[in-house]
């Protein structure tokens, strides 16, 4: 996946550490195998092959016909603005697959002692619970214009994942004209799992503010776009904890 994942984990006097460390070590393994399966920069994984056609999905390791079965799913529910199949190079689902090993990570680390935990891939959160009984996670979500600060602040209760150019220049592709192309300067998508909504965070990135119609239509899925101007638009219950710290306009929801 070629980034950095950090956990954190939260509990009260029922958190025992030697099972701490027997789940931090699974989550940790879970993590380690889906790099070494999908890599798109290791030419030995089975990703890599697969692209070149030394390998056919049947081939592959089983993970890799779930993430690709996964992505199909997305590109359905997107529009289309999702689509792995659409990248130079052929099939890379790299903008499922880091949401989706946080994701199957966090499910590792669940547990009764536990009072939440936090997965967090290069800024892509899958989390359960919060810091303490009945105290969920709040998480900051960055100004595209100005990342070292917090353009606004989210209540989270699952996965949020943020996508934009703003760090990685160009590397955003629009599916229909198979070129680079970023619509607003950052979209955030806040939903029950990472997978789906690093998915559903690039293609709304893709697409614009038109994206958010899309995720209007999911349930349990909610998005926030940030625009070139500054301004802002989110969708009826994206989990804002209070207004943006600058007046930025909210527009009446479809719901």
């Amino acid at each position: 996946m070629g980034t950095v994942v950090t956990i954190d984990i939260y509990g009260g006097e029922g958190l025992q550490g030697d099972e701490t460390y027997r789940r931090l070590g699974h989550a940790r393994t879970i993590l380690q195998r889906a790099d070494t399966v999908f890599s798109t920069w290791k030419e030995d994984s089975p990703m890599s092959r697969l692209r070149r056609g030394e390998i056919t999905r049947e081939q592959a390791p089983a993970e890799v016909a779930e993430v690709l079965d996964l992505c199909a799913k997305a590109r359905e529910v997107s529009d289309g603005w999702f689509d792995p199949w659409a990248m130079p190079g052929g099939v890379d689902p790299t903008g499922y697959v880091k949401g989706w090993a946080a994701q199957c990570a966090r499910d590792a680390l669940v547990s009764t002692g536990v009072s939440g935990a936090i997965v967090n891939a290069a800024g892509d959160i899958a989390s359960f619970g919060g810091m303490g009984w009945a105290q969920p996670f709040r998480i900051g979500i960055v100004d595209p214009f100005s990342p070292g600060q917090i353009a606004c602040v989210v209540e989270l209760t699952g996965a949020i994942a943020t996508s934009g150019a703003y760090e990685r220049g160009d590397h955003l592709i629009d599916p229909h004209s198979r070129r680079p192309a970023a619509r607003v300067a950052s979209a955030s998508v806040s939903g029950y799992d990472l997978g789906l909504a690093d998915a559903l965070a690039t293609a709304v990135a893709v697409a614009g503010e038109p994206g958010l119609a899309c995720i209007e239509q999911l349930e349990g899925y909610e998005a926030l776009v940030i625009r070139f101007d500054g301004t802002m638009r989110w969708t009826e219950r994206f989990p804002l904890a209070s207004p943006p710290s600058t007046a930025r306009p909210r527009t009446a929801s479809s719901r």
